[in-house]
């Protein structure tokens, strides 16, 4: 069995987060993405293997050359978690802000 790095781990690095806005609009190889950036290739490169192995991009052979895309429906899994923990941090505010007009109410 093959370990996945951790989603939000590779989410955490400025410059990964940078490839997959890059690659949200279209799909690149991996020298046109390394253009984009003052980094080395090689460093890039270990960027988009993590995106890899996160599931987060997949590669196509297209030639001699290999594209990257973004897997929207992984995108999507991360959404659905970020709404979900949203819709609970709202909650909590409502409830807060609850409390603080009774409080209020009290003092009146």
């Amino acid at each position: 069995m093959k370990l996945r790095r951790d989603i939000f781990q590779a989410l955490a690095d400025p410059n990964r987060r940078a490839i997959l806005l890059l690659l949200a609009s279209h799909t690149m190889s991996a020298g046109a993405i390394a253009d984009q950036f003052d980094a080395a290739r090689s460093t890039i490169s270990k960027h988009i293997q993590i995106l890899t192995e996160c599931d987060l991009v997949e590669a196509s052979v297209q030639g001699r050359e290999i594209f990257y895309q973004i897997k929207m429906d992984r995108m999507e899994e991360i959404d659905h978690w970020v709404n979900e923990l949203r819709k609970i941090w709202n909650q909590r505010f409502d409830r807060l802000e609850q409390y603080l007009a009774s409080m209020q109410k009290k003092q009146s």
